[in-house]
């Protein structure tokens, strides 16, 4: 696509994002909302709407050219992606739960379920892929160097002699022959028996005439039925009921547009070079110039400032210390007039507190107030608590963030002319503008101590004023701030075990001992599944439904990779330390964390229980592996911390066949280091977990406060991914094999059943046989019929385990609450008496 067409993309993308801030602008001054159902469906449209600002923003930055219009999307793109976290964040605490479906938004909107998809911004891994390879590198030499290896070990090919191999040839080739040789001999025999049996019975050779007919009859029967078949096809591919047949091949426009892609980021990245050097070159060029004038002007502003001051009060002022801002904070869209009236209200409030005996007197009468004002305030607090209930939306970090950028483009790219600029390279003019503020600011502190000291002198020689009392003042002052700042940093310092040591030693010694892994390269979107459509019909009902496999790889995406991948994002937005991902083997758990890692570029740790167990030894090694891990870790960032089966670090008991492990190695760890982990750490810690329920439930639950429920797939889910892991297996589909009773018939079965059925299948010999022999669904059951299924009594232990954690107990109570509201607060009101009763009766007595 054109520059003009990603140009008019993030156009759209900004008046929508316009209208949007207007009406939360609308919505915050508001009365509460009482009805949760017209909260949920407000805070669902604002969702939506903003994941399509999302997907057009993202669009627009990755291909974008110009490098000062990508600075302005970029702080959009943060924006957005924070405040539907925030969003996010304010559906669970409505709802409590972690799941959502917005079914009738969506009709309402017309909008499939697609469009609600959280793309994964590709700048994360773009504009650090140098780092990450280079890393990538460092890794695999030093597992080289171990003698670690990923794979399976390369086949030794062992060199033959010439005359062994012309042998071997010679034996091949005779082998053949002879085979030959024998169907040929075996042919004439056959042909010689009919013929002796022919005399023998007296049988007539066949007509002529008769044979040519018979064989024709045959032929156009045969060329009619492919012709119908081909007309068939044909009507099915035109009413959409079967795929075209190069359906699978990418199509030459989609190859080109992914070539004119690539020659876009090689364009981009020329332009983001160009544009950095032209911000030294032209703020080099500002200063030589405008330089001298911009001092010139800046000394008559302040000498004139002087001048006034002393003509409105009858003396020179004082001159503000660099840490206050200097001159700047007195011209800061100030006059001069404006200026000498708070110098005039300053020496007022002076000579009020010399008057220390008017000031006692005033305090006690204060404090008497305050104490009867206290006396008289719970009557108003009631009415101002029945006026308030209901709820509101909470303060948000991100809105400020995204005003900020809607005003800049505003001001700047909305109405702004740009025929001229036909390559899209930078704008030296904006450049110059913002270059000159800062030549200003430079200019200005050198300025100020040029006039500090005219100042002085200005005060010696006419008012000849001492300003030792002030000195020592500031000095004092100073010295105070001082002391401040170096108690705060004693108590946030922390105990470095490894002081002597570099990172590159750490982490060499961390895949050494295999606890910093090397991530598969999983995308998020092979984690295949569809949409439920159920979702909201089934809650109507007070049922609730088991999350589909797109709840769950929009939650690794909300909760995982966004906030990992932005440093400005995991700053601001709601902070997730743990995750917890719960389900029977074989859902796609740890496919989940290599995909969190591989689209992050983020770094792998293994701390499971079985991978730790005889490593660093004791306490101390305990301690150290830990400070290791967690240093590299924060140095390196963006990492993962994988807790594999998460459950045994909680256990009740240790089974005793496990002893020896210590599985409870982290137990009393892991919420200290939840506590040491601060806002900028980019670091997470992800567990996973078969048989969650064999954990001990309030101190799991205290570390992994995000739960994540991993189901078996759903029929939808079932078809799709059968789809997708027979067609990455190199298979090829045709009438025989009926996808549709593939995926009824494995309900039940995960997705590593599904897929060690189809590799089991598709081996490289049956591949070859695809053109004469097509795939049938019966030869994948034999494979399914071995494994053992996910039974539902199984899943609903998982349901029922859920139903015991914290947000799971909050969901039960709110349906319990809105089932039985009259008889609730019928209770609550009988309670409150009873309470009274109560009181009185303690008085009494």
């Amino acid at each position: 696509m054109s520059h003009n067409t990603y140009n008019k993309m993030w156009a759209e993308a900004q008046e929508s994002l316009n209208c949007l801030l207007q009406k939360e602008i609308e919505e915050k001054s508001h009365k509460p909302l009482k009805d949760r159902q017209v909260v949920f469906q407000m805070l669902g449209t604002f969702y939506i709407k903003y994941v399509q600002i999302f997907r057009n923003l993202e669009a627009a930055y990755d291909q974008i050219v110009h490098p000062q219009k990508r600075l302005i999307i970029r702080q959009m793109l943060d924006g957005v992606m924070g405040r539907i976290l925030e969003l996010k964040n304010e559906m669970v605490e409505l709802e409590l739960s972690e799941y959502h479906y917005f079914d009738d938004i969506l009709q309402d909107l017309k909008l499939a379920p697609e469009n609600i998809e959280i793309p994964i911004p590709r700048y994360f891994i773009k504009e650090k892929i140098k780092v990450l390879k280079e890393r990538e590198k460092i890794l695999a030499q030093i597992m080289l160097d171990a003698g670690m290896y990923d794979g399976e070990p390369k086949k030794v090919v062992k060199l033959m002699p010439l005359e062994e191999a012309i042998r071997t040839i010679q034996i091949a080739e005779r082998a053949r022959q002879g085979r030959l040789r024998a169907t040929f001999m075996k042919q004439i025999y056959l042909e010689e028996k009919r013929e002796r049996l022919a005399r023998l019975t007296g049988e007539k050779a066949l007509d002529i005439d008769g044979a040519v007919l018979f064989i024709q009859k045959l032929w156009r029967g045969y060329a009619q039925w492919k012709k119908s078949l081909k007309l068939r096809e044909e009507e099915m591919v035109f009413l959409g009921m079967i795929p075209p047949p190069h359906f699978q091949k990418p199509s030459i426009s989609i190859l080109r547009a992914q070539k004119v892609d690539n020659i876009r980021c090689e364009l981009q990245e020329k332009h983001e070079l160009d544009f950095q050097k032209a911000l030294v070159s032209i703020k080099e060029r500002v200063k030589e110039i405008e330089g001298p004038d911009i001092k010139e002007s800046l000394q008559d502003q302040i000498r004139q400032w002087f001048i006034e001051c002393r003509h409105m009060t009858g003396r020179f002022p004082d001159y503000p210390d660099e840490e206050q801002g200097g001159s700047a904070v007195l011209f800061a869209e100030k006059t001069p007039e404006e200026v000498a009236a708070e110098i005039i209200a300053k020496e007022e409030e002076e000579l009020k507190k010399k008057k220390k005996k008017k000031g006692k007197k005033e305090k006690k009468e204060k404090g008497k107030k305050k104490k009867q004002g206290k006396e008289k305030e719970p009557k108003p607090k009631k009415k101002e608590q029945e006026e308030e209930e209901g709820w509101k939306m909470s303060p948000s970090n991100f809105l400020p963030v995204m005003e900020a950028g809607n005003n800049k483009y505003k001001d700047v790219w909305q109405s702004r002319d740009e025929g001229w600029n036909f390559s899209q390279e930078y704008d030296p003019e904006l450049i110059k503008e913002e270059k000159r503020k800062e030549v200003e600011e430079e200019i200005r502190i050198q300025v100020d101590e040029l006039m500090r000291q005219e100042l002085k002198n200005l005060k010696l020689a006419v008012d000849r004023e001492i300003e030792r009392k002030g000195q020592k003042g500031k000095k004092g002052k100073k010295k105070k701030k001082g002391k401040k700042g170096g108690r705060k940093k004693k108590s946030k310092k922390e105990k470095d075990l490894t002081p002597d040591r570099t990172i590159d030693s750490l982490y060499q010694e961390l895949v050494e001992a295999q606890i910093l892994i090397r991530a598969k390269k999983v995308k998020l979107c092979d984690y295949v599944g569809e949409y439920s459509y159920l979702g909201s019909t089934l809650r109507q009902k007070d049922i609730e439904p088991m999350p589909s496999l797109t709840d769950v790889r929009q939650l690794i995406a909300l909760y995982g990779i966004l906030p990992l991948g932005s440093q400005s994002v995991h700053e601001k937005a709601p902070l997730v330390k743990a995750l917890l991902l719960a389900g029977p083997e074989g859902v796609g758990k740890k496919m989940l964390i290599h995909a969190l890692c591989t689209e992050t570029g983020a770094n792998l740790f293994n701390l499971s229980a079985a991978n730790i167990a005889g490593k660093y030894p004791g306490k101390a090694g305990l301690q150290m592996m830990l400070h290791i891990v967690f240093k590299v870790a924060k140095q390196l960032q963006p990492s993962v911390i994988w807790i594999g089966d998460a459950e045994k670090t909680f256990y009740k008991k240790v089974p005793k066949a496990e002893k020896e492990l210590e599985p409870r190695r982290l137990k009393k760890q892991l919420p200290k280091i939840l506590k040491t982990l601060k806002i900028e750490d980019r670091v997470l810690i992800v567990g996973t977990s078969k048989r969650p329920f064999d954990a001990d439930l309030k101190p799991f639950c205290r570390v992994y406060k995000k739960i994540i429920l991993v189901p078996r797939p759903d029929y939808a889910s079932r078809f799709v991914l059968w789809k997708h892991v027979i067609e990455q297996n190199g298979g090829v589909f045709s009438k025989n094999l009926n996808i549709s009773c593939l995926a009824q018939v494995s309900d039940g079965y995960t997705q590593g059943h599904i897929v060690k059925a189809v590799q089991s299948v598709l081996t490289e010999r049956r591949l070859m046989q695809l053109n004469k022999k097509p795939l049938t669904a019966a030869e994948f059951l034999v494979c399914l019929a071995r494994q053992d299924p996910v039974y539902k009594e199984e899943e609903e232990t998982y349901k029922a385990w859920y139903a015991r954690t914290p947000l799971g107990k909050a969901r039960i109570k709110s349906l319990a609450v809105n089932e039985d509201t009259g008889k609730g607060k019928g209770k609550g009101k009988d309670k409150g008496k009873g309470k009274e009763k109560k009181k009185k009766g303690k008085k009494k007595k």
